[in-house]
């Protein structure tokens, strides 16, 4: 009986231990992830800028055509990439998760006739090759909850409200959510832009390990680096560690809630893609009216094609018999809301593809506008919101501002801009944006600034 009694102490001592170990775990564990999720300031959105980031850099796709453009070669046919293309295609093109859901081009991936793969946009624009794609900027901007993006050299202090240098410039000083930047070369390279998505902590030697994400050449790069590199990191090349400290004195009216894009829940989710039926561009998508629109009948688990059926809403545009497998091509001048469908020979009708036309235009007074006098543009809009009107410099790449388009100021077709927001003299550009269900179109213009 004693040694059974022994035996029982013992076993309820271990229990005991093992409880306490447990708990202790348990209790760090909890401790670290409000660490690393950013919880210490006693703010959620340092949570939600590491899972949005994620969208984007941990996707994975397959090239199912060759020609798809990257820096340097071709994204290869078969082959499974992670994160999405790097690509600056604010110009032409479009930012995915700013311009089209991420679904968009998931779709035009699986399509080998889309702009993926047919078109190249090296030489028209810099730093642009795929024709979706992100960079650096606007990948962060994305994952902190922005509107539009703010290219990378208009992250930190000095431009934007509620950020400020971190202090020491380590890694045990480092949370989740913060931003690196790393300004131009003096042989002129562009400016860089990381965040900060995880950091690691031991109770007894503090922070072991930080993990930082970026976009750059040729999809996204993910890296968890050790203290100590972390800290030669940020040491090299005059890179700053930043923290945003108001996340909404840092956006300003630039918040994604506020805008029908970024639709986090809608690029998040799980797409199934058309096996029957892809558009140039994807699905789910916005044309500019009389753009040419391209239906790739694919039939890829050949059930036989009766019918191609394209509608506006619920009105009939178009049935096209018998089409095959084959491209056709079509464009509209009547803007609205449209799918298109095959009906298979057994009668049933295929996933629909989505997309929709829309138009916008505007009117500037002048071809010169007067810097330090208030002016005005008059804007016409169908079937898209206009939501921003987006000014650049093309003498200072730091000039380059937002002016964001009131409910009032839809209504009368005119938006004031400010007598002090353009103080960069010379040649300047002026971008319309507008934004529907699926997705933002834009149009530009040049004026001088005198």
């Amino acid at each position: 009986m004693a040694f059974e009694s022994r035996q029982l102490i013992r076993f309820l001592v271990m229990l005991g231990g093992l409880f306490w170990v447990c708990l202790h775990s348990v209790s760090v564990a909890e401790e670290n992830e409000q660490e690393n999720s950013g919880q210490v300031a006693s703010t959620a959105w340092q949570r939600k800028a590491t899972e949005y980031a994620r969208i984007m850099s941990r996707v994975t796709w397959t090239p199912v055509a060759d020609g798809m453009p990257m820096r340097g070669g071709h994204f290869e046919k078969g082959r499974e990439y992670t994160g999405v293309p790097y690509s600056s295609v604010k110009h032409v093109g479009r930012y995915i998760g700013f311009d089209i859901f991420l679904k968009t081009f998931l779709a035009a991936v699986e399509n080998p006739e889309s702009v993926l793969y047919t078109e190249n946009l090296y030489g028209e624009v810099k730093n642009a090759e795929c024709y979706y794609g992100k960079v650096c900027s606007s990948y962060t901007s994305y994952a902190l909850q922005c509107g539009i993006w703010y290219v990378s050299r208009l992250h930190g202090p000095g431009y934007r409200e509620g950020i400020t240098l971190v202090e020491p410039q380590s890694a045990q000083a480092a949370r989740v959510g913060d931003i690196i930047f790393t300004p131009p070369s003096r042989k002129g390279g562009g400016s860089h832009i990381e965040i900060v998505t995880h950091v690691t902590r031991d109770t007894a030697e503090g922070v072991t390990h930080v993990r930082v994400e970026e976009s750059r050449p040729k999809t996204t790069l993910n890296t968890n680096r050790a203290a100590a590199a972390f800290d030669s990191h940020i040491s090299a090349r005059n890179r700053e560690l930043y923290r945003i400290t108001d996340l909404d004195a840092w956006r300003g009216e630039n918040r994604a809630e506020s805008f029908l894009f970024p639709n986090y829940s809608q690029d998040s989710a799980t797409p199934v893609i058309n096996r029957t039926l892809l558009l140039d561009r994807g699905d789910w998508v916005p044309y500019h009216v009389d753009q040419p629109v391209k239906f790739n009948v694919m039939d890829r688990d050949r059930q036989g094609v009766k019918s191609l059926v394209i509608k506006r809403g619920n009105t009939v545009v178009e049935e096209i018999h018998r089409p095959g497998r084959t491209i056709i091509e079509r464009s509209y001048s009547v803007c609205g809301d449209y799918t298109a469908h095959c009906v298979m020979n057994d009668g049933s009708d295929s996933q629909a593809c989505e997309f929709s036309v829309g138009d916008l235009d505007f009117n500037l007074a002048s071809d010169e506008i007067t810097s330090g006098k208030p002016w005005e543009i008059e804007f016409s809009s169908d079937n898209l919101i206009i939501i921003i009107v987006y000014f650049r410099s093309r003498t200072n790449s730091y000039g380059q501002h937002m002016v964001y388009v009131s409910a009032e100021e839809r209504r009368t077709g005119k938006v004031a801009i400010p007598s002090d927001l353009l103080q960069d003299k010379g040649r300047t550009e002026v971008w319309l944006i507008g934004e529907n269900n699926y997705g933002r179109l834009k149009k530009r213009k040049e004026f001088v600034v005198k």
